[in-house]
């Protein structure tokens, strides 16, 4: 089974507590603060692996999380960090996120890699907080809590040269005898249910082919299987268009000709303007005729193209049709990834943040500065939760909360703790 979609779905790991503690020892009256900082959480990090090719192994594997960060310990003992998670990817898969399907990486080479989840930082532990005006802090900072996120990795064939062409023109032979490649082969429509690849070798040289799976009439909007290919197209350099000259499954081959580079178009225009090669199959079952119909009618057209005629069963004029196919890609550009503005899925602003309202009318406030605050405090500890009410006060909390309304006795909401509201 071929598999070149799928959404999964990635967490980093979360960093690890500070631990608030005290130096304690035989003899020692008054130990210090030593409590040790939490250890960062692991990252999420794709690599791409010319081993695999395809995105089979994450049909029924779908949640992936890195490890956390390990609390810190007594005697300024620093948490373990988490280790990174890494995933291995075909080369060619692109990282989109789900939501708008925003490019995160376009994995092309073998052995790129990308971080796409940064791990949670650990805490500071207790003894972070040691000045010369609070020599015993009674508390720690928590480490940075990490989100799910949800991804669709697409796998975009790389190969130098595509084949493409309505169902059961030969393409899957074509390839057989080209290159290295052993595809299933059967005279029934849509057999060819992935793309296939083949590396075709002349002297000393080689290239990659691909067979892309038949496109039919509405290919591009979703009729038949085609569609689910046609993004491999994309990765190509040069088409190779097989026609069945001979007509022999009652269709007019022209038209074939005309249907195919009509989705191509539909498609993109990357796609669209991708050089071909038109290679007229099944040679040795046409009539003279036939042929020489069909090469009158591409003459006429704008745009024009190389023919060559080829039987694939038959192994006629494959040999040409490799150094046609070579020499052509020899006079054109490589290709190169993709460019785009890579998307970032970013950590809350630690500046900013929301007061809304709760349906039992409490106050909530929420937002990347709240977040980190409420890191650093321990409610129960008097020294922490006057810096905390002090944070919240500097920063025009307190001063929006009156214009919202807020009230004597009105509950404010931090996470999971409820706070009644005195006016100074």
């Amino acid at each position: 089974m071929f598999l070149d979609r799928v959404k999964i779905y990635i967490k980093a790991g979360q960093g690890g507590n500070g631990k608030t503690s005290f130096h304690t020892e035989k003899y020692v009256r008054k130990g210090g603060p030593d409590g040790g900082d939490g250890g960062n959480g692991g990252s999420i990090v794709f690599v791409a692996d010319s081993a695999l090719d395809s995105l089979l192994d994450f049909r029924y594997q779908k949640h992936f999380r890195a490890e956390d960060g390990q609390n810190g310990g007594s005697n300024n003992m620093t948490g373990k960090s988490g280790k990174d998670l890494v995933i291995k990817v075909p080369v060619g898969t692109v990282i989109k996120e789900a939501e708008k399907e925003r490019l995160i990486a376009d994995l092309y080479s073998e052995g790129q890699s990308i971080v796409v989840l940064k791990g949670g930082e650990g805490g500071k532990g207790n003894a972070r907080f040691k000045s010369s005006r609070l020599q015993a802090p009674a508390f720690s900072q928590t480490g940075q809590l990490t989100e799910e996120k949800t991804i669709i990795l697409e796998l975009k064939t790389i190969a130098d040269v595509g084949l493409v062409g309505f169902p059961n023109v030969g393409k899957s032979t074509l390839l057989s005898m080209l290159t290295n490649a052993r595809p299933k082969i059967a005279n029934y429509h849509f057999t060819t249910l992935s793309p296939n690849i083949g590396v075709a070798k002349l002297y000393d040289k080689s290239f990659v082919i691909a067979d892309i799976p038949g496109l039919i009439e509405g290919a591009s909007e979703g009729v038949g299987l085609g569609h689910y290919f046609l993004r491999h197209v994309e990765r190509t350099r040069l088409l190779l268009h097989v026609i069945d000259v001979s007509g022999s499954e009652d269709r007019d081959p022209y038209n074939d000709f005309k249907i195919v580079n009509n989705e191509l178009k539909k498609y993109g225009k990357v796609v669209a303007s991708l050089p071909q090669i038109i290679v007229l199959n099944k040679c040795d079952l046409a009539t003279k005729e036939q042929i020489a119909s069909f090469k009158s009618k591409v003459k006429k057209l704008k745009t024009k193209y190389e023919i060559i005629e080829v039987s694939a069963v038959a192994n006629q004029n494959l040999n040409e049709l490799l150094m046609l196919t070579y020499k052509t890609l020899m006079s054109l550009p490589p290709k190169e990834p993709e460019k785009f503005e890579p998307f970032v899925f970013e950590r809350p602003d630690e500046n900013r943040y929301e007061i809304t309202r709760a349906d039992d009318g409490a106050f909530v406030l929420s937002g990347g500065f709240i977040d980190e605050l409420v890191r650093n405090i321990v409610v129960d500890d008097y020294t922490s939760f006057a810096y905390f009410q002090k944070e919240l006060k500097e920063k025009g909390i307190i001063k929006e909360l009156k214009k919202r309304g807020a009230k004597e006795g009105s509950i404010i909401r931090v996470k999971d703790m409820d706070f009644e509201y005195y006016p100074d």
